[in-house]
């Protein structure tokens, strides 16, 4: 029975841990880039952008040049968001070896 018991604890802990994992993974922002800096996209947690700047150097170029360079860095926010994230979980996951657990991003 001091078996089920120790399952039982861990799985408590490991659903603490994930609480708390995702909490602070809603607080992490990441940024995106493209075009020489010219266009940054801000990410929060949960994936929605909550900036965009644009840098007055590409305003003058061609509206799909301008739309590439958004695509672009909002892409490079998406992974470095992924790269934030899956280092939070690993701090959970890794010591419960969870193999193949990803976070839906």
């Amino acid at each position: 029975m001091t078996d089920f018991s120790n399952l039982m604890q861990k799985a408590k802990e490991i659903e603490s841990k994930m609480k708390e994992s995702q909490e602070n993974i809603k607080k992490i922002e990441a940024d995106g880039t493209s075009g020489a800096n010219d266009v940054k996209v801000t990410l929060n947690g949960e994936g929605n952008m909550v900036s965009i700047k644009i840098s007055e150097n590409i305003l003058n170029e061609e509206k799909t040049i301008l739309e590439d360079l958004i695509t672009a860095a909002h892409n490079n926010a998406k992974s470095n968001l992924k790269s934030k994230t899956a280092e939070e979980i690993s701090k959970v996951s890794g010591n419960f070896g969870i193999p193949g657990f990803k976070w839906p991003l």
